[in-house]
């Protein structure tokens, strides 16, 4: 069965295609309008990208499975008193073109969205047949659902947390001897009437804006400055934090560095105490999280090490971008029942989703004047770049889907000094107040960083921070912050090969097992998509070559014999083998043309 699932919220809207219980592929609609966080409508260039990724066209579609989104006016099916108003403004010229389904079925008191929607209209004039079905999944349903597909646990508990989505701001459900029971948040809620807001992740978000930030775009800023402040206000924000605004006028006069810290404190006690809740109530053993709130790293980290859990998992796409996935997998639910659907689980081998470009990519930078391509094996070229100090982009197969890179559109530099977070920053325009995030091949894994049997999984994600083992803290400086810890990626060999490679001989060449990576983008401008915007990053210089799987690529004539990289005895590599881009005789020193 050909499902599109997509969700047009009112940002991060996003798409994905499954064949069935296989996930083929799944984008953000900002990736490809290049307009960071984009939402509000239905995500048409996601949803033709899935299906070309696919190889399908609407016309093949089974079923649409979507959320209580954002769409079109004249989608909706109203009352003739309704109907007599809208038509109205129109003529007053106020007319108003789109309407949020949530909001509708509030109004009306109802969960059913299908009585307001004109599914046969939208079918119709979008080009999808007649009898496809379409699935309405609720909000928070979507982000767990997302989660525990992809585990493969017997009991878990199911926790999101966001700034809202269909009338709720967390939801809490249990798996239990093959049995999903929604403790907190099901669909009667969203016939409520709207609550006062008591989001956490709202009350995070207007801290954010007193900070002098964007709220729901910049809240990592803040994860980041928390470690350098101290929770002065964390007793104020935890009274008033329902009541979203007054936070502002609660941080007049204090350092940004102090609020973070406040907000932070705030916001681990209440989840802490809220999942360890669940936790004892449900006698679960493991636990798994989506929603926006928990792109918060360091509270991940604070729910691995602090509950009494055996593995915790943090669904990639935390955010609103992955209610497409959740969508999906809740018709399939709703389609097959729960028995068949704890049976197709699987754990996430990787994010790789979107579209490959890998020939494409070859063809643009080679029609490119003033472009260099340096032959020979791309892993061993990209290396002796890293190693004389240079930052690079690695740009590889399928694009990520999630707001992560890791390692398809990445950037790439030498953990070894600190200063390469400044200078690589300025380069692309951001003010950052944590360190970029490390990647590290499995074996090394445990020797650099904490990792155990409870946070190897979601470190595989970059979705949670531990702890940076001392002995390293100094060796790596770039990729620890002030609180001793780092956000790893751990990488296998069979994710993605190039990574894995230019890792393997970056660690022979250096004795350091771990490299900076960062997301290929300019500030507040998604992650590269099209090999056009990856070769106009090169050309403004954001990076000083690109990796491919076929080449490497830098900017200007070609370079003169530099580059050679010996290994000192103090470097544990265990020899005194080197890397180089400059000509030789010597066979381990591949040359430039």
């Amino acid at each position: 069965m050909h499902i599109l699932a997509f969700q047009s919220g009112l940002h991060d809207a996003s798409a994905a295609a499954f064949e069935d219980y296989r996930l083929v592929a799944a984008i953000a609609e900002e990736r490809l309008r290049r307009e960071k966080g984009w939402g509000n409508d239905i995500p048409w260039l996601a949803i033709d990208e899935v299906l070309h990724i696919a190889g399908w066209s609407r016309g093949d579609v089974d079923a649409i499975a979507t959320i209580h989104g954002v769409f079109p006016l004249h989608y909706f099916r109203f009352s003739p008193m309704r109907e007599f108003y809208y038509k109205t403004r129109k003529v007053l010229g106020h007319e108003r073109l789109k309407r949020d389904l949530s909001h509708i079925c509030t109004r009306n008191h109802t969960s059913d969205a299908s009585r307001f929607f004109r599914a046969d209209r939208f079918l119709a004039e979008n080009g999808f047949r007649p009898e496809t079905k379409i699935f309405f999944a609720n909000h928070h349903a979507a982000h767990a659902l997302a989660a525990l597909f992809h585990t493969d646990w017997n009991d878990a508990l199911i926790y999101t947390a966001d700034g809202i989505g269909d009338n709720i701001s967390y939801s809490v459900r249990a798996l239990r001897k093959d049995r999903l029971d929604v403790v907190f948040g099901d669909d009667s809620l969203l016939a409520r009437p709207r609550p006062t807001h008591d989001s956490l992740a709202t009350a995070y978000g207007y801290a954010t804006r007193a900070c002098g930030f964007q709220m729901w775009r910049h809240e990592g800023k803040l994860t980041g400055l928390s470690a350098r402040g101290e929770a002065t206000l964390a007793e104020a924000f935890a009274q008033h934090f329902r009541m979203g605004e007054q936070i502002m006028a609660l941080c007049e006069g204090h350092s940004r560095e102090n609020i973070a810290a406040s907000i932070q404190k705030v916001a681990e006690d209440f989840i802490l105490r809220s999942v360890r809740h669940w936790i004892d109530r449900t006698d679960t053993r493991h636990l798994a999280i989506a929603g926006g709130l928990f792109a918060n790293v360091r509270i991940n980290r604070l729910l691995a090490e602090a509950l009494p859990i055996d593995e915790i998992f943090i669904f990639p796409a935390m955010g609103d971008d992955g209610v497409a996935v959740g969508s999906g997998l809740n018709f399939l639910l709703a389609r097959d029942g729960l028995a068949t659907w704890l049976t197709h689980r699987q754990r996430l081998e990787n994010v790789y989703f979107g579209r490959d470009y890998d020939d494409a990519i070859d063809r643009c930078f080679g029609k490119a004047p003033n472009m260099r391509r340096i032959d020979g094996d791309p892993a061993a070229v990209a290396t002796g770049f890293l190693c004389s100090g240079k930052a690079g982009a690695i740009y590889a197969g399928r694009m990520e889907y999630g707001p992560r890179a890791l390692g398809a559109r990445s950037i790439l530099a030498s953990p070894a000094h600190a200063d390469i977070n400044d200078t690589l920053n300025a380069r692309l325009n951001r003010s950052e107040f944590m360190p970029f995030a490390p990647v590290v091949l499995e074996e090394d894994a445990e020797r650099v960083f904490d990792i155990t049997s409870v946070n190897r999984y979601a470190a595989r994600f970059m979705t949670i921070t531990c702890a940076v083992k001392p002995e390293w803290r100094s060796r790596i400086p770039a990729v620890v912050h002030v609180d001793g810890t780092a956000r790893p990626q751990i990488v296998r060999d069979a994710d993605n090969s190039l990574y894995a490679d230019i890792l393997s001989r970056f660690r022979s060449a250096t004795g350091l097992p771990v490299l900076v990576n960062t997301s290929f983008n300019v500030h507040e401008e998604p992650i590269v998509n099209r090999p056009e915007e990856c070769l106009q990053a090169l050309n403004e210089g954001r990076v000083d070559f690109v990796v491919t799987r076929n080449a490497v690529y830098a900017k200007g004539p070609a370079m003169p014999s530099l580059f050679w990289v010996p290994v000192s005895a103090s470097s544990g590599a265990g020899s005194g083998a080197g890397i180089s881009l400059g000509k030789s005789s010597d066979p381990r020193r591949p040359s430039l043309p």
